[in-house]
């Protein structure tokens, strides 16, 4: 079991391991790493910014690194952190905690001010406190939380902190987020699990001899719900329908027309919400509290009903929603399980397969070349190493656990932390590849969810579509990426801001360029070498350098760059752009080339694919295919299996030392998958 020292140190590593092979201060890294797990768990939008601004002399100094605004229920974040970066955990103490929150306090103070007219324009640092000023005099702000990120722990003397009124605004919140955080988060797979909601509301239990869970009907007032959301927002919502929904705090009309018309008759009109918990606390006949609480069907449901009070003032009072709610243990596979009621539970609404990713094969096909691709040793090292591909955040760290320290060593020199793919950088790279900058320039969370349904599509048109070339060439992106990283950062002409918009839109727009030459370009160079060469490197600063100019100077109406590089308007700007390129001609390869190399990947895996189904065919024990033959000898269950399939089934049931061919093998995999994973036939 992975201790809070373990999770510690890997933290730290990470963070280091990170910071390096991508060319940032270890600092940035710590906070880019935070955010993106604040953002995984719905503390933070997909749309939260980085930027970074200290000053620290005078009376009143200020310090920020980052802030997000929550357009529906109208709150500002303004980040800050602590990052120590020790072997041992170390203690956030009171004055620690009093100086930040006095720094990040008088940061507000001054946007509130027009603190940005101090500002460089083109920096990061002005835009955050431009858009801070206009909320501010907009009256958008309802209520602010100042975040406090740390690698150490929060001294057992905090008691927590009323925090004064500023400018009219009462509603303030202070979040530290702490290592004991991180690893509680890390220990439940991204959901978050530090939080309780109160409620009160009656239940009738259903009945059933599941150990895993146990299911409940209830309901909820427009009022309850309203409150809810109002103070944990998207934390509520199960990350792949968060990720799905993207609100944009609209009303839908039905929804709205219910509401304002015949609120009495919401509950026999709407479908209501589906929830899981990790426990609840009753009290006289109620349910009193809801543990780790959340929605995983009715998002938009919730979301409609909160902007219709919010925004238009709606009476939500007599509003009923009911909710089928399902207590599901928190054990090791609570998240799973959390993901499986999330994915059946919107089957039958519009929600792409992509929306539920995590169950897609593309990463068993990852993770499959993940651990058969050897790297051919380079820099003078005598040792083979690969990449390893990470489907859940902190599985680089679980497969450790057990291991001796001579196996653990042995381990960390095969499988690098520099070698680390993360899936959602991942999909940044891909997508940079794929011509989308202004997607990924949305954040990473947003980025993934448009990937994922790249990625499911692909797979629907072509299931051999991910092959060993196409993970080498993922990890070629991944080198280019971390490359033009570091070669910013390094560089002399950059001012200091929008790193990884340039980064992004240099990738997308060599991209363009090899495809307007109507050519493909050869990764297998990079995949070879492990790193991008001299000639190719100076190709790209050039791009690199033009598109950083032309990103802080947008048009004329566009005074946020962060917002205008996410506008596709953007990418058509930049890719109209004339750059004098002379790539290497040995990083180009024909169309002709590029299909006989398909074509190949494609018999390989196809004799992959046959042989690892023929495996579990036969690993499967005899008395399961014949529960499987009993299930489907019902004439109920027999619809859609051909009488080839069921001959097929059986024979290989019935009757001993029968070895089915290929096709056939093929046939009693599809029934397995069917039977057993769609129609949920539990196998003894």
């Amino acid at each position: 079991m992975t201790t809070l020292e373990d999770f510690h140190d890997d933290l730290i590593q990470t963070t280091l391991s990170i910071a390096d092979s991508r060319g940032l201060l270890n600092s940035q890294a710590f906070f880019e790493y935070v955010c993106e797990e604040l953002s995984s768990t719905g503390e933070l939008s997909v749309n939260y910014s980085e930027a970074d601004i200290r000053i620290l002399k005078g009376r009143n100094p200020v310090e920020a690194y980052g802030y997000d605004f929550d357009d529906e229920r109208g709150v500002l974040s303004i980040l800050t952190h602590e990052f120590f970066q020790e072997d041992q955990i170390q203690t956030l103490t009171l004055d620690a905690i009093d100086k930040k929150i006095k720094r990040l306090k008088n940061f507000l103070i001054r946007c509130m001010d027009g603190f940005f007219k101090e500002l460089e324009e083109t920096s990061p640092a002005y835009s955050m406190a431009y858009q801070i000023y206009c909320r501010f005099k907009d009256k958008e702000i309802n209520k602010v939380k100042f975040f406090l990120l740390t690698d150490g722990q929060i001294s057992k003397n905090f008691k927590g902190k009323k925090l004064d009124e500023i400018d009219g605004i009462s509603d303030l919140e202070l979040r530290i987020v702490d290592v004991d955080y991180l690893f509680k988060n890390y220990s439940s797979k991204n959901v978050d699990t530090t939080f309780a909601v109160d409620v009160k509301i009656p239940y009738l239990k259903i009945p059933s001899d599941s150990q895993v869970y146990t299911s409940y009907l209830t309901y909820l007032s427009g009022d309850q719900l309203f409150e809810i959301y109002d103070q944990y927002g998207k934390r509520l919502l199960e990350q792949n329908v968060r990720t799905f929904l993207q609100f944009k705090g609209s009303v839908n009309k039905g929804i709205r027309n219910t509401i304002s018309g015949a609120p009495s008759n919401f509950f026999a009109f709407n479908n209501g919400i589906t929830a899981t918990a990790s426990r609840i606390l009753i009290e006289d006949d109620h349910i009193v509290k809801l543990f780790d609480f959340q929605i995983v069907n009715g998002g938009q449901t919730t979301s409609s009903i909160y902007a219709a009070k919010k925004k238009e003032g709606l009476d939500v009072s007599q509003v009923s929603v009911q909710m089928k709610l399902s207590v599901i243990e928190a054990g090791e596979e609570h998240s799973e399980f959390v993901s499986r009621v999330a994915e059946y539970a919107n089957t039958q609404n519009k929600v792409n397969k992509s929306d539920f990713f995590s169950n897609s094969p593309f990463h068993k096909d990852m993770k499959k070349y993940s651990s058969h691709t050897w790297v051919n040793p380079i820099n003078g090292s005598q040792k083979k190493t690969r990449w390893y591909y990470e489907r859940v955040r902190g599985e680089f760290l679980n497969e450790q656990i057990y291991l001796s320290k001579s196996k653990q060593k042995q381990f960390l020199l095969e499988n690098p932390k520099n070698q680390l793919i993360d899936k959602t950088f991942l999909a940044k790279s891909e997508s940079s590849w794929l011509q989308k900058p202004h997607i990924v320039s949305r954040g990473a969370q947003y980025c993934f969810s448009d990937f994922a349904t790249y990625i499911s599509e692909l797979l629907e048109k072509n299931n051999l579509a991910i092959t060993e070339k196409y993970f080498q060439d993922a990890v070629s992106k991944i080198i280019l990426f971390r490359t033009i990283e570091r070669m910013i950062s390094n560089s002399d002409w950059y001012t200091g801001g929008y790193r990884a918009q340039t980064v992004t839109y240099t990738i997308s727009y060599l991209a363009h360029y090899i495809a307007d030459s109507k050519q493909n370009f050869n990764f297998k160079i990079i995949w070879d070498e492990q790193a991008v060469d001299n000639d190719l490197f100076e190709e790209i600063e050039k791009i690199a350098k033009r598109i950083h100019f032309e990103i802080i100077k947008p048009p004329t109406g566009y005074s946020n760059i962060s917002q205008w590089c996410k506008k596709e308007g953007c990418w058509t700007q930049i890719k109209d752009l004339k750059i004098d390129l002379n790539v290497p001609k040995r990083f180009y390869k024909n169309q002709e080339e590029v299909k006989y190399e398909k074509r190949q990947e494609k018999s390989l895996k196809k004799v992959d694919s046959i042989i690892e189904i023929q495996t579990f065919i036969f690993e499967l024990p005899k008395d399961q295919w014949k529960q499987i033959f009993n299930y489907c000898s019902k004439v109920e269950n027999r619809k859609g299996i051909s009488s080839f399939a069921f001959t097929a089934l059986s024979k290989f049931s019935n009757t001993e030392g029968y070895f089915p061919t290929e096709n056939q093998c093929v046939e009693l995999y599809k029934i397995y998958k069917r039977v057993v994973e769609e129609e949920r036939l539990i196998l003894k």
